[in-house]
């Protein structure tokens, strides 16, 4: 069900049986697929595919072409960069190992969960079974494959934590045993995992 303060492009596809929340924009040829629950003033972009189930929070933008999968849930806040794929399957196979074609019931979806104020940069792939911490950022065309610190910056493939960013985003100075922001003038410790 759709909230009559959502605006949709003539051109998405949004299933009925999903809920999208009062004041979110759905741009040219998105799919948002059934059961997916989309919070308020969200921007959805172009070309966005919103699988089955997918929980999306508050205020959280998702750029051109975005791909979010079964099994993904973004907290409030969180940025999804032109081109990013969160994916739900970490032994992806077509067929089983007889050759017949994979149903539902023949893989195990492996959850991703992307904290409040994470942002993902453009063209990063997110594989699943992954937590990315609040204010987490992780670089144009990161490739994911363990979980991400609060505020933590991970660049690369695969993806290396490099540093910490601030919640205004910036790369903070080291600076102790912690880190500081200069823009901000706020001092983070990260925690022992």
């Amino acid at each position: 069900m759709t909230n009559d303060n959502v605006t949709v492009h003539p051109t998405a596809e949004v299933s009925p049986k999903a809920q999208i929340g009062s004041g979110t924009r759905v741009w040219h040829l998105v799919q948002i697929r059934e059961g997916a629950v989309i919070g308020k003033n969200c921007i959805i972009g172009k070309d966005v595919y919103v699988d089955f189930d997918v929980h999306i929070g508050d205020n959280v933008k998702i750029q051109n072409g975005g791909l979010v999968y079964h099994g993904v849930t973004l907290e409030d806040g969180v940025f999804v960069g032109p081109q990013v794929c969160l994916t739900n399957d970490r032994n992806p196979r077509a067929i089983t190992p007889d050759g017949n074609l994979k149903g539902n019931d023949d893989w195990v979806v492996g959850p991703t969960l992307v904290k409040h104020g994470a942002s993902l940069g453009a063209c990063s792939v997110i594989l699943p079974n992954v937590t990315i911490g609040r204010f987490a950022l992780v670089a144009a065309g990161a490739v994911v494959t363990r979980n991400v610190p609060d505020h933590g910056l991970v660049v690369g493939n695969p993806a290396r934590l490099t540093g910490y960013v601030c919640s205004c985003g910036l790369k903070m100075e080291k600076r102790g045993t912690g880190y500081h922001c200069a823009a901000c003038n706020w001092d983070y410790t990260p925690q022992e995992s």
